[in-house]
C-alpha cells in the first residue's frame, strides 16, 4: 500500500462522531449553548480523531476560525463530526462540524464549524513525525 493510500485509509478510520444533549447547565444567559463549552467539545472530538489517525501523544497548538453560524438552544441534540483534513510532518489539522437537531423533529443542520491543529510529541516532549 503506498503512502497516499495509507493516509487515506487512516483518515477514513479516524472520523469521529460524538453526540450530546444541550442541558441547561451548559448554557449561557440566553439559554443557548455557551461558546466555551462548544469549543471544548470541538477540541475533544478533534483530539480523538487526530489520536485515532496517528496513535501518538498530541497537544493542541491552535484553533483556526471557528464560525458560530447559529446559536444552539437548550434542549437540543448536537452531533460533532471530526475529520482529519491535513497531515503535515509533525502536525495534524482536524475539521469539526457541530450539527444541531430538535429532539422532536428530524431536522439536522450545521450550526458551528472550525479547525484544530495538533502536534505529535515524542518521549522527549518535542515534536515528532506523525507517521512512522
Amino acid at each position: 500500500m503506498n503512502n497516499d493510500a495509507l493516509i487515506a485509509k487512516r483518515m477514513e478510520h479516524a472520523v469521529t462522531r460524538v453526540t450530546k444533549t444541550v442541558f441547561p447547565g451548559r448554557t449561557n444567559h440566553h439559554n443557548t449553548l455557551f461558546g466555551g463549552e462548544a469549543l471544548a467539545w470541538m477540541d475533544e472530538a478533534a483530539f480523538i480523531a487526530a489520536t485515532r489517525f496517528c496513535r501518538k501523544p498530541l497537544v493542541t497548538v491552535s484553533s483556526d476560525r471557528v464560525d458560530f453560524k447559529e446559536s444552539i438552544p437548550a434542549g437540543t441534540i448536537i452531533e460533532l463530526v471530526a475529520k482529519v483534513e491535513h497531515v503535515g510532518r509533525t502536525s495534524i489539522r482536524v475539521h469539526v462540524d457541530i450539527f444541531v437537531e430538535n429532539m422532536y423533529n428530524d431536522d439536522q443542520h450545521k450550526a458551528i464549524s472550525g479547525s484544530f491543529t495538533f502536534v505529535a510529541l515524542g518521549p522527549d516532549r518535542k515534536p515528532t513525525p506523525v507517521l512512522g
